[in-house]
Order: C-alpha cells, then structure tokens, then sequence
C-alpha cells in the first residue's frame, strides 16, 4: 500500500510543480492582469504553488523510502519521479497548449524512460 501512497502523492506532487514551472506561461496568454506582472511576481505565483508540490513530494518520499519503510531504493524513487514528471507533462502540454506536438522522437525517449524503470527494479 506504501507503493500506491508513493506513486499517488508524486502524481499530485507533479501537477503542482508543471503549473508551477509552466503554467505561468499559459495564464500569460490568458489572463491579461497576468501579463502585467513583473518577473518577481511571476516568480512569487510559482514558489506559491511550489509550496504545494513540496507538501507532496517530501511525504511521498519520506513513505516511499526503504530506510523509512518503503518499498523503493533512493534511485527507484528518482526514476519513478522522472516517468511521472514526463507523463504529467505531456499531459498538461496537450492540453494546455494545444499547438505543441508529441511526436515519434518523443514517444521513443518515453520508451527509454519506461525501460529505465524496468532496469532499475531489475535485480
């Protein structure tokens, strides 16, 4: 059960850090009191929301982390973490912004990333 609460708590952890990270980029084109803010506000709206992702990630980690208990090794987490980065990633690119393409080069390095996981869990 610790692997499902690892997993899920990283997935949330990921929204928050994609919004964070990109998301001010879309609300730029949408939102035009946005737009007028300075560099310094924009960052200030992402630490906010980077706030939320930590609140995520550290208990993620913490759960999953064998020496605490967990299921993982510390390089299972990170890679696991990498996969989840990307597909949320891709999620929110599709749709976010629609004019940015997933293509064959992409699908393939996903490929590589899901053998990574595979390799890493290999004894």
């Amino acid at each position: 059960m610790q692997s499902v609460y690892t997993i899920l708590l990283l997935i949330v952890s990921n929204i928050f850090m994609t919004c964070a990270w990109y998301g001010h980029l879309k609300m730029k084109q949408q939102f035009s009191w946005f737009e007028h803010l300075p560099l310094f506000g924009v960052i200030l709206f992402s630490w906010f929301l980077a706030f939320f992702e930590y609140c995520f990630q550290v208990p993620a980690n913490r759960i999953g982390f064998r020496d605490n208990g967990g299921p993982f090794n510390l390089i299972q987490l990170k890679v696991i973490q990498e996969v989840i980065t990307l597909v949320v990633f891709v999620a929110f690119s599709t749709i976010a912004f629609k004019g940015e393409s997933f293509k064959w080069n992409h699908a393939l390095a996903f490929v590589f990333l899901v053998a990574a996981v595979y390799l890493v869990f290999k004894k």
